[in-house]
This record gives structure tokens, C-alpha cells and sequence, in this order.
């Protein structure tokens, strides 16, 4: 052997390398989960740390509308949204509503469709119309160590 590297070797070790790195990439951290399967096992994946989720997802079709409190009592203080976890039909305006309690809040998409302003403001307001169905999360930028997080369900 010549201690040189040829074409053949080196991309077959580069090949190896990324599949072991994607590899690594698949574990349940707590990390945003894929949404495959019912979006019931993707939210209880999502919100396996989160105090105040006890497996309900509130449903709120047929209502036109759903409000989130932010700030909500959980996670060891006022770092909850309550619901944690809601459906709604596809085409419906999800409000977000300030506690006042908990610090500076927001709320983040997770794969950044939407992001509110960080406030602490009582009676702030943040909406989105969910047009599409599908599953999505967000959290807390601030908090996101003490698990703030919350999910909508769009049918």
C-alpha cells in the first residue's frame, strides 16, 4: 500500500461517514418529531416534557376559532401554553393571548411558517390562520429549557 488514497477508497469512506452521521440524526432527544404515524403519538412525542400536556389534544373543531394562553401555570412556574395541545379545522385563526405572568414570551413555529413579537404584555395578542392540515409545533424561545412548547392540530 502506498499511504495515498485513492478515488474509489476515499468516496467509499465519505459514503460511510454520512451514513453514520444521518444516522445519528434519528434519535428521540425530545427533538421535533417527525410527523409520521397519528398525529397523536407526533404530539405526545413533541410534548413528552411538558408538564402541563396530559395526552389530550383540546378539540376545537366546528368552533370557528381557538385561543392559547401564554404564560399559563406549568413547567415550574408560568412557562406553559395552555392548551398545550388543540385541534382545529383547516382554515382556522388560532389567537394567542398574554397572561402577563412569566416574563417576555413568544411563540415560534418550529419550521418558522410564524413568530410573534417577544412581550410580556397582558392582553397581547398573536394570531395565525392555519390554511393547510397537518401537524404543527412551536415553543417559547426564552423558555424553551423549561419545555414550552405547544401544538396545533389542523384537520
Amino acid at each position: 500500500m502506498t499511504g495515498r488514497l485513492n478515488r474509489r477508497a476515499f468516496l467509499g469512506t465519505a459514503a460511510a461517514a454520512s451514513v453514520g452521521l444521518l444516522a445519528g440524526c434519528g434519535g428521540s432527544d425530545g427533538a421535533v418529531p417527525e410527523a409520521t404515524g397519528t398525529p397523536q403519538v407526533a404530539v405526545d412525542q413533541y410534548l413528552n416534557e411538558t408538564d402541563n400536556y396530559d395526552g389530550t389534544i383540546q378539540d376545537e373543531t366546528g368552533s370557528g376559532g381557538a385561543t392559547v394562553d401564554v404564560g399559563a401555570l406549568g413547567n415550574g412556574g408560568n412557562f406553559a401554553f395552555a392548551p398545550a395541545a388543540v385541534r382545529v379545522d383547516s382554515g382556522t385563526t388560532v389567537t394567542w393571548a398574554w397572561t402577563g405572568e412569566g416574563n417576555g414570551h413568544n411563540v415560534v413555529h418550529e419550521n418558522g411558517d410564524f413568530e410573534s413579537d417577544l412581550t410580556d404584555e397582558e392582553g397581547h395578542e398573536f394570531e395565525h390562520t392555519f390554511d393547510d392540515a397537518g401537524v404543527y409545533f412551536y415553543y417559547c424561545a426564552p423558555h424553551q429549557g423549561f419545555n414550552m412548547r405547544g401544538a396545533v392540530v389542523v384537520e
